[in-house]
């Protein structure tokens, strides 16, 4: 089956960046939230001289709702999401859509009003290490399944205080620990788990979780996870959890969202709803840390979109002014380049390929192009999905695991 495209309109497109990997992966492997390296960044891609006319359908699966993003292993792909009251792990064979193996667990919850549009989730993609897989259920449930088989090698209850929203924010894996943020919405833990046998090596609860998910990153030669919380922007010892420095940062109405990003060797760079992406410069002082302000730029403020690095230092992303605006951003300086015509998209997923960028828009849409000085060029438009995409997709060589409200599909670039 093939969908034709769209190849009209203007659009925007452009390289990336590198932050340290903290999940050994092969060359095609998708094996956590955004890739490999946690950044929107497609190790394993090689753009067509020309694109197609239309990607080719593959298989289209059933396998329930949830905005958390398929893994893809070897020639296996993973989908987390919820049936009923259950939430749901299950493994598909990557070439045929059968199912291999499909696990679940009771895991009723009511969140507020305002989050029942999103529906009741999982939100948060899995993250594949060592052999199994590792998720964060709607209501804070942590578990580690055996990435061969599907059995429970270990699960964590939900808090005694659930989110208000439910969770978004993906597990981090490093050094044997498994580091997710669980709690409820004003109170909680950034935790690490053992990632054998579950049990708490360390926990930091200097305050309430996100939908950000934490970062590894090296400053100033200290490993240290950053991560957006309730109210804050923090880094703690990868090791042991300990705060090394803390900054406010909270958004209006809404949690915490966009994922923070590093650059420079200790520019950390932050966003959230009517807040503008603002940057601040770390630097060890003694036993201690500084913090200085850098920049902020109000009109690209970002509400759920991730955007992505150029490796000359821009910044692509979507701004959720003007009912959704693509922009690039001089990280240096905090100059906005240029931004897109608006009302593109509500939110989008950003990978980059290289100097190709692959945007999956929430109406389903697959835009793919390059950046230029300037704006979008964009190369091709796809249909990829009949319902909403939320949920981040896979990319692989040709291939393009894609999760829209309900179903799995995978479209090849022949």
């Amino acid at each position: 089956m093939t969908l034709r495209c769209r190849t009209h309109g203007p659009f925007p497109w452009l390289c990336a960046l590198l932050i340290a990997a903290p999940v050994a992966a092969q060359a095609q492997d998708w094996p956590q939230w955004r890739g490999p390296s946690r950044d929107g960044a497609v190790p394993a891609f090689e753009a067509p001289e020309a694109w197609p006319e239309s990607l080719t359908l593959r298989w289209r699966v059933d396998v329930g709702e949830g905005y958390a993003g398929p893994v893809l292993v070897g020639e296996r792909v993973f989908a987390f999401t919820r049936e009923g009251g259950d939430e749901v792990m299950r493994a598909l064979d990557a070439d045929t859509g059968a199912e291999l193996w499909r696990a679940a667990y009771p895991a009723p919850f009511s969140f507020l009003p305002a989050a029942e549009p999103h529906g009741p989730g999982p939100k948060a993609t899995p993250t594949h290490a060592g052999g199994r897989l590792y998720t964060l259920g709607l209501g804070g449930v942590v578990t580690a399944f055996d990435a061969e088989t599907g059995d429970t090698v270990w699960r964590v209850p939900e808090p005694e205080i659930a989110p208000w929203y439910g969770t978004a924010a993906s597990p981090l894996v490093d050094g044997g620990m498994v580091v997710v943020h669980v709690g409820g919405h004003d109170q909680g833990a950034l935790t690490a788990f053992d990632s054998e046998t579950g049990e708490v090596r360390w926990a930091w609860d200097g305050d309430g979780p996100s939908y950000a998910s934490p970062r590894l990153v090296e400053v100033d030669g200290v490993r240290q996870i950053v991560t957006l919380t309730q109210g804050k922007v923090v880094g703690v010892q990868a090791a042991t959890g300990a705060l090394l420095w803390e900054r406010a940062f909270s958004t209006n109405f809404t949690q915490n969202i966009i994922d923070p990003i590093v650059v420079d060797g200790g520019t950390v760079v932050i966003s959230g709803f009517q807040e503008p992406t603002q940057a601040f410069r770390l630097a060890r002082a003694g036993d201690g840390w500084t913090i200085e302000d850098a920049w902020a730029s109000a009109e690209t403020s970002q509400y759920m979109t991730n955007g992505v690095l150029l490796g000359d230092g821009r910044l692509f992303g979507m701004t959720s002014r003007n009912s959704g605006q693509y922009f690039l951003l001089d990280l240096a300086a905090g100059e906005t380049l240029w931004t897109s015509a608006p009302r593109q998209a509500e939110n989008a997923a950003i990978l980059r390929a290289g100097d190709t960028l692959l945007v999956l828009e929430d109406d389903g849409e697959l835009v793919v192009g390059r950046v230029s000085d300037g704006g979008f060029d964009e190369a091709a438009r796809y249909v990829v999905a009949g319902s909403a995409t939320w949920a981040q997709p896979a990319v692989a060589g040709n291939r393009v695991f894609v999760k829209d409200v309900t179903t799995l599909s995978l479209w090849t670039i022949d």
